[in-house]
């Protein structure tokens, strides 16, 4: 459905036809999956794409995890904690700059990677789509959040 501005769709209050609640709805059907996936880990899904985004950078500030996962620093600090509890990451004072939080791993938050690597896999196999699908998917939602934020930016 392509709705160009300022027109307006037929029923403009009918839930199926809303992409927001496609989204949201498949936001849950994905915490679902996760869920059953991450307990073995220990892992809620934000703790989780905390430690993806550390396997593929680590040593980063507070900040820099906040602006890559569009996270608050007040949703990401105590969850920040919870890992550092849980012994999978250690919370350090910059050097440089002690306002700076820098997020390292410890051995056993790197470790965890291995046990998290087919996590996708079987992400993959639970929607049910081909990986080029879901790819091409995953392009257009970005796109579309991209827009959306944009939008709210203004």
């Amino acid at each position: 459905m392509t709705i160009q501005k300022g027109t307006v769709a037929a029923d403009p209050l009918k839930l199926a036809d809303f992409l927001c609640f496609a989204v949201y709805s498949t936001g849950h059907a994905f915490n679902r999956v996760y869920k059953k996936l991450l307990a073995p880990l220990g892992l809620t899904y934000p703790q989780y794409i905390v430690m993806v985004a550390l396997w593929e950078k680590d040593g980063v500030t507070v900040g820099e995890i906040g602006e890559r996962l569009l996270l608050e620093s007040n949703t990401l600090t105590p969850l920040l904690k919870r890992l550092d509890a849980a012994g999978l990451v250690r919370r350090e004072r910059d050097t440089g700059d002690e306002r700076q939080v820098r997020i390292r791993l410890t051995e056993r938050g790197r470790a965890l990677e291995t046990k998290a690597s087919g996590i996708s896999h079987e992400l993959l196999c639970a929607s049910g789509m081909p990986e080029k699908e879901l790819r091409k998917l995953t392009g257009e939602i970005v796109t579309l959040r991209e827009a959306l934020l944009s939008h709210a930016a203004e």
